[in-house]
């Protein structure tokens, strides 16, 4: 496969983002989504997330671990993190609540904001996964929680997944699943050692009934994956993207692992690798948590990753966009160049304060613990060209 040209690559899709080769995209009637809760649109234009330049970085957490950032259907700002507890922002990310326990354990991850409900679900496991799951709901944008019954099922596998350390999950918008919750999870075949990690694969659960009861997906067409992270497209496919810490002989476990979905999540196919975006410190083959996020802007797929960029050691937390659906990566910006680890990401919603807002939420920042950085696409698309190749199908049959 022939790499384009940096710089063409990046001019090419940026002229086209902003509609000066071409008028913008717009979603048809039939293709737009329903409004979400509290009566407002869930996607809209792509103007607010663009101008001048913005971004800023504030310390939200002084110790522990386990990020996740989701944003409410108010625009209210939610920094999930480890043991559990979230802060929130009502003014777009300007300030910050105080830390309020969501339940005593271990961050979960796949935080989910039920669009059609308003609500919210936070996953929290007993201990170090894999351990037991209480599920907690918010019926007030994050203030207050309590936990629900609920049930998760095993997969075709005869396996029960773990929560943890994943991407937050998402309302799906768009066809005959609308509607439906789904979160990335994992199965760590008994326990996180690297005897293991041959068997371990990623895969996700979803709710059709606002999250009281779970079923899984189909693993993930790859072995030795964990912590992931999904979008849902403008045409309604599902994009999958994993972190890898181990691959037989031939299949590379230091870049990330794509695939996507026709069925609302149940089966994924198209397995490639993506040869732009690390996966953790590029000395070992280990890969990190990263984030995911689509902006919601109607008629387009622009995607944000975060990761680090390091040949060795956890450091220089960096985030790329693709302008196409995660096809191609062109442009990367460095977010900090100190110690970087797990990170997650989120985008704020139209008509809200968070409006225009890309929120990345770290492990790391000038005084360690957990970190937010905000910032626009513009200051994004100020960084640096990648070359931009598209992912690398795997030629080999599904694992």
């Amino acid at each position: 496969m022939r790499p384009c040209s940096n710089r063409n690559a990046w001019l090419v899709s940026l002229t086209v983002l902003l509609g000066l080769a071409a008028p913008p995209l717009r979603a048809t009637p039939e293709a737009a989504p329903p409004p979400a809760a509290a009566h407002r649109p869930q996607e809209a234009g792509l103007e607010p997330f663009l101008g001048e330049p913005r971004f800023t970085l504030q310390p939200l957490f002084a110790n522990d671990r386990f990020p996740n950032v989701v944003v409410a259907v108010d625009g209210t700002v939610l920094a999930f993190w480890n043991g559990v507890q979230v802060r929130r922002s009502e003014d777009g990310g300007q300030t910050w609540s105080d830390a309020i326990p969501v339940g005593q354990g271990f961050m979960g991850g796949g935080v989910t904001v039920d669009e059609r409900a308003g609500t919210i679900l936070a996953f929290v496991e007993t201990g170090h996964p894999p351990a037991a799951l209480q599920v907690y709901r918010s019926t007030d944008h994050g203030k207050t929680w309590q936990p629900q019954p609920t049930v998760v099922h095993p997969d075709e596998r005869g396996n029960v997944p773990s929560m943890h350390m994943n991407e937050h999950g998402l309302t799906l918008r768009r066809g005959p699943h609308a509607g439906r919750l789904l979160r990335p999870s994992r199965w760590y075949a008994g326990q996180n050692e690297p005897a293991r990690w041959p068997e371990h694969y990623t895969n996700a659960i979803y709710s059709d009934d606002g999250g009281r009861t779970w079923h899984c997906s189909q693993p993930f067409p790859a072995l030795g994956t964990g912590e992931a992270a999904l979008v849902e497209l403008s045409d309604g496919r599902l994009y999958y993207n994993s972190r890898r810490h181990w691959a037989p002989p031939g299949e590379n476990p230091r870049r990330r692992w794509t695939a996507t979905s026709a069925d609302g999540g149940r089966t994924w196919r198209d397995l490639a690798i993506c040869e732009v975006l690390p996966d953790g410190d590029q000395d070992r083959d280990y890969g990190l948590m990263g984030g995911l996020t689509r902006l919601p802007v109607a008629g387009r797929d622009i995607l944000i990753f975060s990761n680090i960029e390091s040949p060795t050691g956890r450091h220089h937390g960096t985030v790329w966009a693709s302008l196409d659906g995660g096809r191609t990566w062109p442009v990367k910006r460095l977010v900090y160049d100190g110690p970087c680890a797990y990170s997650s990401l989120e985008a704020g919603r139209p008509g809200t304060p968070s409006e225009g807002w890309i929120y990345l939420l770290f492990e790391g920042g000038p005084q360690g613990g957990g970190t937010i950085a905000r910032f626009n696409l513009s200051w994004v698309l100020a960084g640096e060209a990648t070359g931009g190749l598209p992912a690398v199908p795997d030629p080999g049959t599904a694992r």
